[in-house]
This record gives structure tokens, C-alpha cells and sequence, in this order.
């Protein structure tokens, strides 16, 4: 658990969620106050069941920064940032295997924004900032 706890506590970052309780034998995260995520050492039955677990991105940069961080933390890549068409035309995710082999995804279900808008500048234009 002590792998998965660093991993998660890197890689949750730009999904702009965090640890938000520790009692030891399980750690909760989420977007403060509440945590919705939890991991905890296998207790209980034989062996290793892979769960595929979808955190939702507040945007595709928020995704794209998912990916590379847990690249760098040694991740294996399961399937790069990129549009899924076959789940909607606006599905963006990106998949990557935890330290205890499962399938973790960070999706945004938001168009793409304009090249100006991401960069911050459509918000300076538009007086928005």
C-alpha cells in the first residue's frame, strides 16, 4: 500500500483531488471536504483482481497533466491521452497502470477549449482575469 499511496498522492494532484484522511490501514481522497476515492491493503480473499477505476478531469489539460505525472512516478502506459469516439465524441482519456496492476483512467467529457483559452489568454482578453 505504501507504493500505492505515493503514486496517488502525485498523480491525483492536477485532477485537483488530494489525501484527505490517513487512518493507517486505509487512506481516502478526493476534492476536499469529502474524500470519494479510498485504498487500503488487501484483507481479505485469495489473489489479485484488477478493477478499472475512471477518475473524472476537471479538462483535457487536466488529463494530459494525470498522464505525464504518472508516467514520471513509472506508471505503464496503457493508452495515451486521446479522443475515444466510441464512447462520445467528446470522450478525452488517458489509462495507466497503478503500482498494484490496475487500470486507472482520468477522463473529461468537455470539448476541447481554444488554444487561447488554455493558455490563459482568452480569460485576459476577455477581461476575465
Amino acid at each position: 500500500m505504501v507504493a500505492s499511496a505515493a503514486f496517488y498522492d502525485v498523480v491525483l494532484e492536477p485532477l485537483g483531488a488530494r489525501r484527505i484522511m490517513d487512518f493507517g490501514s486505509a487512506i481516502g481522497y478526493g476534492v476536499p471536504p469529502h474524500p470519494d476515492f479510498w485504498i487500503s491493503a488487501q484483507e481479505t480473499g485469495e489473489g489479485f483482481r484488477e478493477s478499472h477505476i475512471a477518475f473524472t478531469a476537471p479538462s483535457r489539460a487536466a488529463v494530459r497533466a494525470f498522464f505525464d505525472v504518472a508516467v514520471a512516478e513509472g506508471a505503464t502506459v496503457l493508452h495515451e491521452p486521446r479522443v475515444w469516439p466510441e464512447y462520445h465524441e467528446t470522450y478525452f482519456g488517458a489509462f495507466v497502470r497503478d503500482p498494484d496492476g490496475n487500470n486507472i483512467e482520468a477522463v473529461c467529457h468537455l470539448p476541447e477549449l481554444p488554444a487561447a483559452d488554455r493558455s490563459g489568454e482568452g480569460r485576459a482578453a476577455a477581461g476575465r482575469e
